[in-house]
């Protein structure tokens, strides 16, 4: 009974790190040393062991998640993507990011829900003054570039919370699958969605989405709007690169003005943020979350296999 009893608070700490500590994790240690910036800015490209950052020029630069098999994203890639983030800001001459994958099947699956506590929560927040997790979405979302995701596989949790945060999403007609699944599994979503998807699909959609935690394959998220197009999977990359390469032949003070107007008659206030967190937070913290969460890592979560490639299904049936 005590052994069980030592698990279920791991599972319970692993769980609250999924966005609580990843909230701290975009705050610290994210800056990169002058010595290495400059390396970066001769190279065309730097690669990490998660995310790749490529300069294919100086207006259009391209981020690649790289964390097979799954793509988890966890204490370790929040940082990385923090400090891609800070680089965008600081470099004026940037016009259009792209965010991808190299992973087969996925964009991003989720959060790193066993990831120890501390290794999420010993960071501070992130520039706006919210916990790292929104705090990076907000900054994606108010960048002077404009900004394109390219959805191949699945966009699951923040996966879904990044591609909302971005200006464009573009997806596999065959291969995309787009989900906010939490609700299924106990917990409130964490990176914003809430405050997002009712201005960009509606509220009945996005309450169908977010509370009915189903996932939504390209062709539907196009229809619903979610993402600008679902294009054939053989043209998606050919289209993306054609779109970023025309935003980055464009002037870049108009792209800034143009966009900043959109923002102030689009975006959410960054207010409406925290609540979500608060929430998760909140929670993420009850038995019945912990319950969901603990049967969904016994049936496999994290590891290859058929969990993680049909999430909605396996939230959906637990029993309490």
């Amino acid at each position: 009974m005590k052994h069980y009893k030592l698990q279920k608070w791991a599972l319970l700490f692993s769980v609250v790190a999924v966005l609580q500590g990843s909230a701290h994790v975009f705050g610290e240690e994210s800056k990169v040393p002058s010595a290495a910036n400059a390396a970066v800015a001769a190279k065309g490209s730097t690669t990490t062991e998660k995310i790749r950052l490529t300069r294919k020029s100086e207006a259009y630069w391209e981020v690649t998640f790289n964390n097979p098999p799954l793509n988890i994203v966890g204490p370790s890639e929040v940082r990385e993507l923090a400090n891609i983030v800070g680089q965008i800001e600081a470099d004026a001459r940037v016009k259009v990011v792209v965010f991808d994958s190299a992973v087969p099947g996925y964009f991003i699956a989720h959060y790193d829900l066993l990831s120890p506590l501390n290794d999420s929560t010993g960071m501070k927040p992130g520039p706006t003054g919210m916990h790292p997790v929104p705090d990076v979405m907000v900054r994606l979302s108010r960048l002077r570039a404009a900004t394109i995701v390219s959805i191949r596989g699945r966009a699951s949790g923040i996966g879904s919370e990044l591609a909302l945060a971005a200006d464009m999403r573009f997806a596999s007609r065959e291969k995309a699958v787009l989900s906010q699944f939490e609700v299924g599994a106990g917990f409130v979503p964490g990176g914003g969605p809430m405050a997002r998807l009712p201005r960009l699909i509606g509220r009945g959609r996005a309450i169908e989405m977010l509370i009915g935690a189903e996932g939504f394959d390209g062709e539907l998220a196009e229809r619903y709007g979610y993402v600008n197009r679902a294009l054939p999977d053989s043209e998606l990359d050919g289209f993306v690169d054609a779109l970023a390469k025309r935003i980055a032949s464009f002037d870049g003070q108009a792209i800034a003005d143009a966009k900043r107007l959109i923002n102030q008659a689009s975006l959410p206030p960054d207010s409406e943020m925290q609540p979500g967190w608060d929430a998760f937070i909140t929670s993420v913290q009850r038995p019945a979350a912990q319950a969901r969460v603990k049967d969904l890592v016994d049936e496999g979560l994290q590891q290859p296999g058929d969990v993680e490639k049909n999430l909605e299904r396996y939230t959906a049936r637990y029993r309490e």
